[in-house]
């Protein structure tokens, strides 16, 4: 996602194109006096299981130290906090991004690059170490490629490798979206003028041959490529594959909408609902997990969020934000992603969260689409199978865990109530709902999750939503869905 920030494809005009009737006239209070929506959960074969790790975070290198504090000593509880909540007990945190090729350790003797911003420092590392062991995380980390330096490389990858420990490290990514190279500036001069890293014909073919020469020096650690968005070099994944036996993870990227060319086709709130945003988005992964997995590789989508090439917090912290993430980390898991990261950083528009440390105590501001991820991971715990779904208006998705409990989640996309009937063959008992809302489909406030909500300010980090029950009747649980709303049922499966 460069800044340079990642290209959009022709997913956009889709995505434009159906968002035109999206918003309908919002009734939030019931069924508008229509028949209840018919849905059977949980007839037929469970689906794939939710790997282990699934979902994670994306991190910028100098936004580490914002978000944990800089006293490796006393790491910033609520950041922690807000990580466990979304994954247990071993998070996935890919540390790069834009910053992967602006960022090194020092090398004797060797003048700092000019497209190099950042330079990693002993406290960066004892942080960092920190926050791995309290979280227990497995680290995918980025390794300078732009900078094309094999000296350079070796030692920012031996340096985070001694200083983290061989046993935090999942995988070294080389670079970050090299196909934007020879497009987007690595720096600028003193006078303004804007210098590429490669040229303007850079292609797969050189970037293999870079990546070739850049790995045949690093540590010998798994790694993680090619870091690419968009399709064009996403069809590469073939030789990639054929060519680095040594990556045992392959990564791609995609943003729904995009800032990069917005003037015809700004991103919307009702863009991002659409079902190209989410269904038409996994699906495009979907080729490239089943030729991961026909080579004893997985593939992990290590940076998604909403709107690439810039800020926009009309669309990105709006409620709609929340909805969307539910529905797509579903949508992954069903087409063979292996795993996903959401990016997050200080600043952006599409940020997860912001820390303040004030008077000896930290506290986090918290955005809806955070929520989204709350109910995603209660929702789908590591190993839980998917279940099938009959059809409807509705999105409904399904979980059988590992502790035997059905979890249903339902999505409302749209401006009007709806009753849903659920009809799950096997559930026994009552069960208990919580439910995701907000006061309108474009709020950046007043989110909550089974009516709890971390207000405008948290302290501690932790989530507490609470859940009412609904008894069965005749077999089925009848849920009211609100307009723009999502909720999961819970219960005790056969």
């Amino acid at each position: 996602m460069r800044g340079r920030w990642a290209l959009a494809d022709l997913t956009v005009v889709v995505l434009v194109a159906a968002a035109i009737a999206v918003f309908a006239m919002i009734d939030r209070s019931g069924g508008g006096g229509r028949s209840p929506l018919e849905t059977t959960v949980g007839t037929g074969s469970p689906g794939r299981a939710v790997p282990a790790g699934f979902l994670g975070l994306s991190l910028e290198y100098p936004g580490v130290e914002p978000y944990a504090g800089g006293n490796p000593a006393a790491i910033d509880p609520v950041f922690l906090q807000l990580v466990r909540n979304l994954a247990v007990p071993q998070p996935v945190l890919r540390i790069g991004g834009d910053s992967s090729d602006w960022t090194w350790w020092p090398v004797e003797q060797m003048a700092r690059p000019p497209g190099v911003a950042y330079g990693l420092t002993p406290r960066w590392m004892s942080v960092t170490r920190q926050v791995a062991e309290a979280l227990g995380a497995r680290l995918i980390l980025g390794i300078n490629l732009e900078a094309d330096s094999p000296e350079l490389a070796a030692a920012e990858a031996q340096a985070l490798i001694a200083a983290l420990g061989p046993s935090s490290v999942q995988a070294l990514e080389l670079g970050n979206e090299p196909e934007l190279y020879g497009a987007f500036p690595w720096y600028r001069t003193a006078a303004g003028r804007p210098v590429t890293g490669r040229s303007s014909h850079y292609d797969f073919d050189a970037f293999l041959s870079d990546f070739m020469r850049i790995a045949g020096v690093l540590p010998q650690v798994p790694l993680a490529g090619p870091s690419v968005s968009g399709p064009g070099w996403s069809r590469q994944l073939g030789r990639f594959i054929a060519a680095e036996p040594q990556v045992r993870i392959l990564t791609l990227h995609h943003y729904p909408l995009q800032l990069c060319f917005a003037a015809r086709h700004a991103p919307s709130v009702a863009g991002l609902l659409t079902p190209a945003a989410s269904t038409g988005l996994a699906e495009s992964f979907g080729p490239y997990a089943a030729l991961a997995h026909s080579h004893g590789r997985q593939l992990r989508v290590d940076e998604l969020n909403t709107v690439s090439c810039g800020a926009d917090p009309t669309v990105s912290q709006s409620f709609a934000s929340a909805l969307w993430v539910l529905d797509a980390l579903f949508e992954m898991v069903r087409a063979g992603v292996d795993g996903v990261n959401i990016h997050t950083f200080p600043g952006a528009g599409y940020g997860l969260f912001s820390f303040r440390h004030k008077h000896g105590s930290w506290s986090a501001t918290v955005a809806p689409e955070y929520y989204g991820l709350l109910m995603f991971a209660e929702a789908a715990p590591a190993g839980a199978r998917l279940l099938p779904v009959s059809g409807g208006p509705l999105k409904v998705w399904a979980t059988r865990g590992a502790d035997g409990r059905i979890r249903v989640v339902t999505i409302n996309k749209g401006g009007r109530a709806e009753t849903l009937r659920l009809r799950l063959p096997g559930a026994s008992g009552a069960a208990s709902l919580e439910r995701l809302e907000a006061p309108s489909v474009s709020a950046r406030s007043g989110v909550s999750l089974g009516g709890f909500s971390f207000g405008a300010r948290t302290f501690t980090g932790v989530a507490a939503p609470r859940a009412a029950a609904v008894p069965a009747s005749d077999g089925r649980f009848t849920v009211s869905m609100p307009a723009y709303s999502a909720a999961l049922l819970t219960v005790r499966g056969g």
